[in-house]
């Protein structure tokens, strides 16, 4: 599901100093794109790389996917273009690396992947939040993927034919051995997701047992059985000109795929894994002046699923946390906040800690 933000908004969040890179993030698509452009095939393109060029050169996912283009945008932050086979295009993604991190470390470091709403794209979490000053105080990579305007984080059922778009894939088996290869990420990895997001990182946790230590639902898409949540991913997708039936099947007819994608329908799969969730009423909070009425109608929805999904893990022994707002919309101040919540949990899971 979408989210919505006003110029107020946009204003307010310069004043507090929580939109630094909104410009960056902007020209940075174009940005790496012209250095992709630029590039032939299995050639790295780079700008101000530090080093980094050679790193990434020679790593390859099992399947073949490759960095194509590399765009420095800061001494901690780059942007790769990553040729993908699940995808059949050239995928940009964002690094923040640790401060002190090299290639040439040796090293492994904890990962942090994050995972965008619908309609936007891979820059949001920086463009939105203070997530590069927050990861400054760690020693995990973050990795911010695009996702797509509607992907929702799955290889599309597209009426049981094979081919794309594949996101799962992409993210959850090309992305991670990439970053092994090339930025010596390790094998304990947090994913958090916000709205269409949190659907992602909770089917890729349950899914894929053993890959990640930590997952996180801000507002998200937690039981696709729910009316509420599943007309809201139906309006989403017919927004942005996406047949609904194409992601998972019909209802009915393909019910086992649906189960298999539902979080609600995977609770045991959960155990092992730190789950972090929330929601709010869509009532207007502190964080919401003057935010746009379809803000707290896209947040109304998550709230009684959430509260449910957490109870039924509790149910199944699963260790979760689930934090609830008597007021809040679907919009960047309540999950920047949501964010520093979590973020201690983050850490601790992935220091090995609970």
């Amino acid at each position: 599901m979408a989210s919505p933000r006003t110029p107020l908004q946009r204003r307010i969040r310069l004043r507090h100093g929580k939109s630094r890179a909104i410009g960056r993030g902007i020209g940075a698509a174009s940005a790496l794109l012209g250095l992709l452009a630029a590039s032939a095939p299995g050639a790295v393109a780079s700008s101000g790389t530090a080093g980094l060029g050679p790193a990434v050169s020679g790593a390859r996912a099992a399947d073949g996917a490759y960095i194509a283009g590399v765009a420095q945008l800061g001494p901690r932050i780059v942007d790769l273009g990553i040729r993908s086979p699940a995808m059949g295009a050239t995928m940009p993604v964002r690094v923040i690396t640790p401060a002190g991190w090299s290639p040439h470390s040796g090293r492994t470091y904890p990962t942090v992947y994050l995972l965008q709403g619908a309609s936007d794209n891979y820059t949001s979490w920086t463009r939105e939040t203070d997530i590069e000053q927050l990861a400054a105080t760690t020693d995990a990579l973050v990795v911010t993927p695009d996702g797509g305007r509607a992907g929702f984080y799955t290889n599309w059922w597209n009426d049981g034919r094979a081919g794309g778009p594949q996101w799962e894939t992409f993210h959850t088996e090309e992305l991670p051995q990439l970053m092994s290869d090339a930025f010596g990420a390790g094998d304990r990895r947090a994913v958090i997701g916000l709205s269409e997001g949190g659907l992602g990182a909770l089917d890729y946790a349950a899914r894929h047992p053993g890959e990640y230590v930590f997952a996180g639902s801000f507002s998200g898409v937690v039981d696709l059985d729910d009316p509420g949540l599943r007309a809201g991913i139906t309006l989403t997708c017919l927004r942005e000109g996406v047949n609904p039936l194409l992601l998972w099947g019909d209802p009915k007819k393909n019910r086992d795929n649906w189960e298999a994608h539902n979080p609600a329908q995977l609770l045991n799969r959960f155990r092992g894994v730190q789950v972090y969730l929330s929601a709010a009423t869509g009532m207007p909070g502190p964080l919401d002046v003057d935010s746009p009425p379809e803000a707290g109608l896209l947040e109304a929805p998550t709230y009684v699923p959430t509260q449910k999904f957490a109870q039924a893990l509790r149910a199944a022994g699963v260790d979760v946390t689930v934090d609830l707002h008597l007021s809040g919309t679907h919009t960047w101040p309540n999950w920047q906040r949501e964010l520093h919540l979590a973020w201690p949990s983050v850490l601790s899971a992935l220091r090995g800690r609970s």
